[in-house]
């Protein structure tokens, strides 16, 4: 092998990752498009099809059935409409006045996918490999003036990892494999900040109020004057702007197992364990209200170190291949994620700040809290090859994703479950070891996601702070797109 096309590989692979986040509205933030063979049925039964060196990624222990050295490198694009339905929104700020805007326009834009994968063989018992591959992502991005600013702007996750693996087999059917998944991640989340809640206490400690008692005309006139003060600062000068950005290292594990049953019959087991991006950055707010000395308000931007936990699921697949004639392949499988440990999103302060102290966290509360919550998930999958040729073959897939989002559905996560219908076609050339796979798929949604975004208390996490929300109805679509490159050496 030339070391010029390994070289190009990696370097190509690890730029798209970084450069594109990627979207996706169900199965948490985890990818499927992984791999153009893989993707043309669905990613069903991959833990048990070796078809080339993806198998890294989707079963380590499949590299004791791949001969002398393999690469595969290529790339998925996937494009995915959410849009909120107009006429299904409304919104309310933190004082509970109407908030009007647009819709947000479509928040999704096209993503790049990369992958590359190599594996050798040591001997006849040992294999080894190593993978490149964006495994998470998710990208958001509303308009300026859409109605739940309040709530979401930009929400972006872009992770790479470089997975170095290792293969065992007993030479009578049995293979285990091993892989490490060592992963970056980078991370942002803004928003539009509301400040009529901050006015509205200044206003109550400014005629020394007790909310809990004083007469209603009392509170809504210090409301009003609340909310007018806002619209007029907002007018001035903008509405102040939230924006955090961080990143982070973290490491989990594979184990796969490999059972050759019989000639036509195999089936495979893999489990990841789970981990936690802790991401470190900070927090930037702009425009927001300070004391200009005069007795007026003046924009000023604070800034503060944070860190944002991230919590990466444990999962196990289950895959199952048969050949059913000559010429027909069936593959089965599932894959059961504990996205549960995903319980809330904060931004957590390192050591304190202005934005703190304007905010009035105290204590170990976070900056900012959001409520999740997610659900454990499966996603079942079947799918056939057919031989055409030696030289082609044509496949099919389908998929059912369930979503971990459950109560908690926010204007950052618009998710629901959805049916995945792929197909594909491989070309290869068995004398020179080159083969071409491209596929395509199309993610039908199972319903409208239905968005209720409230601001949430930390403890408890179900219990909602103030009369700001956001709902509205989401219409999703997709379709994705890959190609692969294979070469066995």
């Amino acid at each position: 092998m030339r070391p010029s096309l390994l070289t190009h590989a990696v370097r190509l692979a690890s730029l798209v990752a970084i450069a594109a986040p990627a979207s996706v509205f169900a199965g948490g933030f985890s990818l499927n498009e992984q791999s153009a063979s893989a993707m043309g049925v669905a990613n069903a039964g991959a833990a048990a099809n070796p078809e080339n060196a993806s198998t890294v990624l989707f079963n380590p222990a499949g590299m004791s059935q791949l001969k002398g050295t393999n690469l595969s490198f290529g790339a998925s694009v996937l494009d995915i409409d959410a849009k909120a339905k107009n006429g299904s929104m409304s919104a309310t700020d933190q004082l509970g006045g109407e908030v009007n805007g647009t819709n947000g326009g479509d928040i999704a834009d096209p993503a790049v996918l990369p992958n590359l994968y190599m594996t050798h063989e040591v001997n006849d018992s040992i294999d080894v490999g190593f993978g490149i591959h964006a495994p998470y992502g998710l990208a958001a991005d509303y308009e300026n003036d859409f109605e739940g600013r309040y709530f979401a702007d930009k929400t972006e996750l872009t992770a790479i990892s470089f997975s170095p693996s290792i293969s065992v087999n007993n030479g009578q059917g049995l293979s285990m494999g091993l892989g490490v998944n060592i992963m970056y991640a980078e991370g942002r989340l803004s928003k539009f900040q509301d400040v009529r809640g901050s006015f509205y206490q200044s206003g109550l400690q400014q005629n020394n109020v007790d909310p809990s008692s004083a007469p209603k005309p009392v509170l809504d006139a210090i409301k009003a004057g609340a909310d007018a003060k806002a619209d007029n600062y907002e007018q001035a000068y903008g509405t102040p702007y939230a924006d955090i950005e961080g990143d982070d290292i973290a490491v989990n594990f594979r184990v796969g197992f490999l059972y050759e049953m019989t000639e036509r019959t195999q089936f495979g087991l893999t489990a990841q364990t789970g981990t936690e991006f802790d991401l470190d950055g900070d927090i930037k707010i702009t425009n927001f209200p300070a004391p200009d000395g005069q007795g007026g308000l003046a924009p000023t931007t604070l800034t503060e170190d944070v860190t944002v936990p991230l919590a990466i699921p444990e999962s196990i697949t289950f895959g199952a291949k048969h050949q059913a004639t000559d010429t027909v392949t069936l593959l089965a499988g599932a894959t059961y994620s504990r996205w549960s440990r995903f319980e809330e999103l904060d931004i957590n302060s390192k050591n304190g700040g202005p934005v703190s102290t304007a905010t009035g966290r105290t204590g170990d509360d976070p900056i900012t809290h959001i409520t999740e919550k997610w659900k454990n998930t499966w996603q079942f999958n079947i799918g056939s090859i057919w031989q055409a040729t030696p030289e082609w073959a044509f496949k099919a897939g389908y998929a059912w994703d369930e979503s971990p989002v459950d109560q908690y559905v926010t204007a950052r996560i618009p998710s629901e479950d959805r049916h995945w219908l792929t197909l594909g076609t491989q070309w290869k050339d068995a004398q020179s070891g080159w083969a071409v796979d491209a596929a395509v798929g199309t993610l039908i949604f199972a319903d409208d996601a239905e968005v209720y975004d409230r601001e949430y208390d930390h403890n408890p996490p179900e219990t909602p702070v103030g009369a700001a929300s956001y709902k509205g109805k989401y219409e999703l679509s997709a379709w994705s797109a890959s190609i692969q490159v294979s070469k066995a050496f």
